[in-house]
């Protein structure tokens, strides 16, 4: 992500909107991981990135839906922030394209650096958790890097679906410790796996914003 920006709107960030920040020691200080939190506003792709940047200073990617590369504004910074971009629907090429921003990840995660993902894919409009993609646990799985889960909760009544600017809401967010996949490391990735692993990541945000995973 771009630190100088991500630095400056820190303080605004944590004055105005955020209540407090549990768990930062759980953070790991030294080599790559995968950030994994759950989605209920936008206003968590920026939160989170100021809070692990600001203790680590590391490089850090996120998997981004392409039609934000549609606005030259948005373009602009997620170029910036070396973001990937990912594709759904009938995009043309869908595989291929997707398996490289795949490899994009895994070469980001090799060189030292942090990814973050919504497993959900996308935002929740009533906070409840959904129903997850595996792509970060394959992607934890192939890159054997641990997932640091997150819990935010309250965002979405910071920036609600469908709003442009923060209302006068605070929010929470809960650090989890990292979580290892040496159980799996040694089975073959199929899709019982995957579906095991994802469970693992969601229950463990679960637990922190008091819900259940219930898929």
């Amino acid at each position: 992500m771009a630190y100088p920006i991500s630095k400056l709107i820190v303080p605004p960030i944590f004055r105005l909107w955020l209540r407090k920040v549990n768990g930062l020691e759980n953070i790991p200080r030294d080599g790559p991981f995968i950030m994994a939190a759950n989605h209920t506003s936008y206003y968590e792709t920026l939160l989170l990135p100021c809070i692990i940047i600001k203790v680590l200073n590391k490089k850090m990617h996120a998997w981004v839906n392409e039609r934000y590369w549609n606005s030259p504004v948005a373009k602009f910074f997620l170029d910036l922030w070396k973001c990937i971009p990912v594709y759904l629907g009938k995009e043309k090429n869908l595989k291929e394209k997707n398996n490289a921003a795949f490899q994009s990840a895994l070469v980001y995660l090799k060189n030292g650096e942090i990814m973050m993902i919504f497993p959900e894919g996308r935002r929740s409009t009533d906070g409840k958790l959904q129903k997850s993609y595996p792509g970060a646990a394959k992607l934890a799985l192939l890159s054997k890097v641990p997932v640091l889960p997150i819990g935010v909760i309250g965002s979405g009544k910071v920036l609600p679906k469908g709003k442009i600017f923060p209302r006068f809401a605070r929010c929470e967010v809960i650090i989890g410790k990292p979580i290892y996949f040496k159980k799996y490391y040694n089975k073959k990735i199929n899709d019982r796996v995957l579906e095991s692993a994802t469970r693992d990541i969601m229950k463990q945000i679960g637990k922190m914003i008091g819900q259940k995973y219930n898929y």
